[in-house]
Parts: structure tokens; C-alpha cells; sequence
């Protein structure tokens, strides 16, 4: 099952990060916010890929009954393998691996596949875009960091818009233009989201700026109106 087929195509998507939701209120913020993502983005982290622990398959299970969209597990960990079964038994439609797991993330790709669910592959500041062509044909979602990993707040890296411009072309020149999406995590922010969709991304990975936006209908319009214009 492709999840893009589940999904609006012609606007930009809003994958939205429960990390910058009231961790101690989860299930409220869900149900406040619900009418507005087309996507749950889930952080998960094991204090060795990347500093801290994030969310685990016994949360995801609990906050699954509370929202009809689906769930996209951003798996940070040294072995992605083990934890594909157990986040998809808690309710993942997407799960992304990281290109830096090597032959361990195209085992975990393949588990997912097999599942019938979407995959994706993840790039870190330091991976150049060139290096997720031999997965295209593989996954559904190229998810493009334009911070570091692992930590909140940060500013958009200065190269993250050429590699997404980058990450746009290659995909719409190997043949992939639909099937493959792009989206952006980390640095998302109002004066980068323009940008960012411009550049050629797909969808979004917003925390604060919708979490924290004191009009959030509007904010999501605005996001919405935002075109693609590949320079």
C-alpha cells in the first residue's frame, strides 16, 4: 500500500511532530489539533544514533485510537531492523529508516515492504543526495534533515534548499516524480517554509510552528497556498 495514495497531492503535506506537542498531554493535543495534519510524525531515538530517547511502540499503540491519520515513525537507531515489527503491531503506516544504517536500514525497508506499509530513507546533513538513488526504487518518501539530529530549536542548516533543489532533480530524473515524495525536517520555521516548498518539497515536518501558533487554522492555510516552483 502507497500511503501517498491516501492523501492529498496537490498541496503541500503537514506531517506533524507530536515531539513539540504537551508530552504530558498527548492525547489532548491529538484530539485539539486533529482537523489540520495529514500525517503524525513520530520521533524515535535509542541514545546511541542520536542522543536521547524518543517514543516508544507502547505509546504509539495507546495515541493510535485517537486519530484516523496516519502514523510515520522516523526510526533514529542503530538497528532499525528490530523495531520495524513492533511499530508497525502499534499502528506505523510509514516507517523511514536512515541511509547511514546501511545494509540494516535496506533490511528494515524490506520488513515494511513486506508488511504491506510504506517506507521511507532518511538523509543527515552529511549524506550527500546522490546517495539515496539506489533506494528509490524502494521507498516511498526521501525525509531530507535540515538540521543536526536530535535536538529541538535549531536553525535551518544554509545548504538544506540546494539539497532539496538537488533531492527534486534527481528524483524527477530517474523517473520517480509521484511516487517518491520529499519532505523537510527540522528548521521549519515561517521564514523557511517557502523556500523549502519552493525548492521542491513535498511535504513538512512542522512542531512549534503549529503547536504554537496562536491561529492555527490560518497557519495551516498559509502552508497550504504554498507552491512548488523548482528553480
Amino acid at each position: 500500500m502507497m500511503i501517498w495514495n491516501h492523501l492529498p497531492g496537490d498541496r503541500l503535506l503537514i506531517d506533524l511532530s507530536l515531539w513539540s506537542a504537551r508530552l504530558h498531554a498527548l492525547g489532548e493535543d491529538i484530539q485539539r489539533i486533529d482537523t489540520y495534519p495529514d500525517l503524525y510524525h513520530l520521533d524515535v531515538s535509542d541514545d546511541h544514533f542520536v542522543p536521547g530517547l524518543l517514543f516508544f511502540p507502547d505509546l504509539v499503540a495507546a495515541l493510535r485510537p485517537l486519530t484516523a491519520h496516519p502514523f510515520h515513525v522516523h526510526l533514529m537507531a542503530d538497528h532499525p531492523e528490530g523495531l520495524v515489527e513492533p511499530f508497525l503491531a502499534a499502528g506505523a503506516d510509514l516507517i523511514t529508516v536512515h541511509i547511514e544504517n546501511g545494509t540494516l536500514g535496506r533490511a528494515a525497508i524490506e520488513l515494511i515492504r513486506r508488511a504491506g506499509k510504506s517506507a521511507g530513507i532518511a538523509l543527515s546533513l552529511e549524506v550527500e543526495p546522490e546517495e539515496a538513488i539506489p533506494y528509490l526504487e524502494i521507498v516511498d518518501l526521501v525525509l531530507m534533515m535540515g538540521t543536526p539530529l536530535g535536538i529541538k530549536g535549531q536553525g535551518l542548516a544554509p545548504q538544506a534548499i540546494q539539497r532539496i533543489r538537488t533531492m527534486r532533480q534527481l528524483i524527477d530524473s530517474h523517473g520517480y516524480s509521484g511516487r517518491v515524495k520529499i519532505f523537510a525536517d527540522g528548521g521549519i520555521r515561517q521564514h523557511t517554509v517557502a523556500g523549502l516548498r519552493a525548492a521542491g518539497a513535498d511535504g513538512i515536518v512542522p512542531g512549534s510552528l503549529v503547536f504554537g501558533s496562536a491561529r492555527v487554522s490560518e497557519t495551516i492555510q498559509w502552508l497550504h497556498s504554498l507552491s512548488t516552483q523548482v528553480t
